[in-house]
C-alpha cells in the first residue's frame, strides 16, 4: 500500500549526548526519592513518566523523521544507566519503552505514521512471549491471547505481542513475528504483577479478543535477523541497520549497572560508620568487605567497556555498509546475559558482610539487591540460552537461536 511521504517532525533543539546523560544524572536524587513510592504503587509515576518526555529520552533511538535524535546507542545505554543508579525500576522500564522506538522504525512506514504521525512522544509497550493465537485471514490476522509481563503498559498507546503464525495452506512455514496493536485492541490486566523485585516496573498482564491485525502492522523475526526490514526503505540511517536482537537484549541487561552501582554507593555508606555491637570491629576496616566492594566496581567497570565497545563495534559495521559476523553477535548476546547474574552475584558478596544493618527494608541497599535478582529472571538474562550459539558460531554453524 502507497503511503504519503512523511515530513520530519521539527524539534525545537536536539541536545548533545552529554546534555542526555547530563539530565538523566540530574535526575538520580529525584529518582531515588521517589523509589519507594514506586514500588509501593507497582508503577513509575506519570510525573517521572513526563519529566523523562520533556528531557528527551524517549527521542534517542527514535527516527529523525518523527521527531527522533537517531543517536547512538551508547548514548541510550548511558542515559539508562544513570535512571537505573536512582531507581532501578524506572531505568528498566526506560531500557524497554525506549528500545521500543528502534523496532518501530523497522516496522512498515503506515505502521509508524499510525504510531507517531499525530503523536511523536507516543510510547508503546511489549510482551514478546509467544503465547498468541494467530489465525490468517484476508489482508493480515486475527489475533488473541494472555500475554504477562508487558513493562510500562499504562503508559503507552499502543503494544507490540509476540505470537507464532502458523503454516498457510500453500505451504509458508510458521514463524514469529511482533504484532503491534493500538490500546483499543486490548485489555491491561494489573491484578498479577506482585513481585519480589523490580515491583515498580508496572509489567501487567495484556489481553487480546479476536482482534484484527493488518500485515503491515506486524514485524517478522527473521527480517530482524536479517536486518532486512521493510522500515530500512525509510530510515535510511546506519543506525537502523543493526539486528534489532542487539539492541534488545541489552535493553533488558543494562538497568542491572545503575541497580549495581545504587548498591555499592549503599555499601560503602554502611561502610563508613558501622560498628559491630558483638565484636566490635569497623566496616570501615574489614579488608574482606573491601575486597568485595572492590571486586564489584572493577568487575562492573569491565562489563560496562564491553557494552561500550560492542556498539562501537556494531555501528562501525553498520556505518561501513558491512555485515556483522555471526560469531560476534552470537557472543555479543551471551555477554549481554550474563551481566544481570554477574552483578547480582557479585552484590550477595557485599550484602553478606554487611551484618545485620543490611537486612532492614529501610536499608538503602536492600531494594537494588532485590531487583537484580528479579532481574536475572528474563530470559533474555539467563546465558544458558546462549551458550551453544556463542560456540557453535565459531564453528560456522547454523545458530540455534535466531535472535541474535
Amino acid at each position: 500500500m502507497a503511503t504519503a511521504a512523511v515530513q520530519p517532525q521539527s524539534t525545537p533543539s536536539v541536545p548533545t549526548s552529554a546534555e542526555l546523560i547530563a539530565r538523566a544524572k540530574a535526575m538520580i536524587p529525584t529518582l531515588k526519592a521517589r523509589a519507594r513510592a514506586c514500588v509501593a504503587n507497582r508503577d513509575v509515576s506519570v510525573e517521572t513518566i513526563a519529566e523523562m518526555q520533556e528531557a528527551g529520552f524517549f527521542r534517542i533511538l527514535q527516527p529523525k523523521r518523527y521527531g527522533g535524535y537517531e543517536m547512538h546507542p551508547n548514548v541510550f545505554f548511558e542515559v539508562q544507566k544513570a535512571l537505573a543508579e536512582g531507581c532501578m525500576s524506572t531505568g528498566w522500564m526506560y531500557g524497554v519503552l525506549g528500545c521500543h522506538p528502534y523496532e518501530m522504525a523497522l516496522f512498515h512506514d503506515e505502521a509508524q505514521q499510525e504510531v507517531w504521525g499525530d503523536d511523536p512522544s507516543m510510547l508503546v509497550s511489549s510482551t514478546y512471549q509467544p503465547v498468541g493465537k494467530v489465525t490468517h485471514v484476508e489482508g493480515g490476522f486475527r489475533l488473541s491471547g494472555h500475554w504477562g509481563f508487558s513493562t510500562g503498559s499504562v503508559h503507552c498507546g499502543w503494544v507490540l505481542l509476540g505470537a507464532f503464525c502458523p503454516p498457510k495452506d500453500d505451504g509458508t512455514p510458521a514463524e514469529m513475528r511482533t504484532f503491534l496493536l493500538p490500546r483499543s485492541d486490548y485489555t491491561i490486566g494489573k491484578d498479577a504483577w506482585h513481585t519480589f523485585g523490580l515491583q515498580g516496573t508496572g509489567s501487567h498482564d495484556i489481553i487480546v479478543d479476536d482482534v484484527f491485525v493488518p500485515d503491515y502492522r506486524t514485524h517478522r523475526s527473521i527480517d530482524g535477523f536479517l536486518c532486512q526490514n521493510p522500515g530500512q526503505d525509510v530510515n535510511t540511517g546506519p543506525l537502523y541497520r543493526l539486528p534489532w536482537a542487539q539492541v534488545f537484549v541489552r535493553s533488558v541487561s543494562t538497568a542491572a549497572f545503575g541497580g549495581a552501582q545504587a548498591a555499592i554507593n549503599a555499601a560503602m555508606q554502611i561502610m563508613q560508620d558501622r560498628v559491630s555491637t558483638n565484636t566490635g570491629k569497623a566496616s570501615k576496616q574489614d579488608p574482606i568487605l573491601h575486597a568485595a566492594i572492590a571486586r564489584a566496581i572493577a568487575e562492573k567497570g569491565e562489563m560496562e567497556t564491553t557494552l561500550r565497545l560492542t556498539f562501537e563495534d556494531l555501528m562501525g559495521y553498520a556505518e561501513r555498509g558491512e555485515a556483522i559476523p555471526m560469531e560476534k553477535r552470537a557472543f555479543y548476546t551471551y555477554q549481554s546475559a550474563t551481566v544481570v547474574r554477574r552483578l547480582a552475584g557479585l552484590i550477595d558478596d557485599v550484602v553478606q558482610l554487611l551484618g545485620g544493618r543490611a537486612i532492614y527494608m529501610t536499608s538503602d541497599i536492600i531494594q537494588p539487591w532485590l531487583d537484580l535478582h528479579a532481574g536475572r529472571a528474563h530470559v533474555a538474562n539467563d546465558p544458558a540460552n546462549r551458550t551453544g550459539d556463542a560456540v557453535n558460531a565459531m564453528l560456522g554453524e547454523a545458530p540455534l537461536n535466531p535472535f541474535l
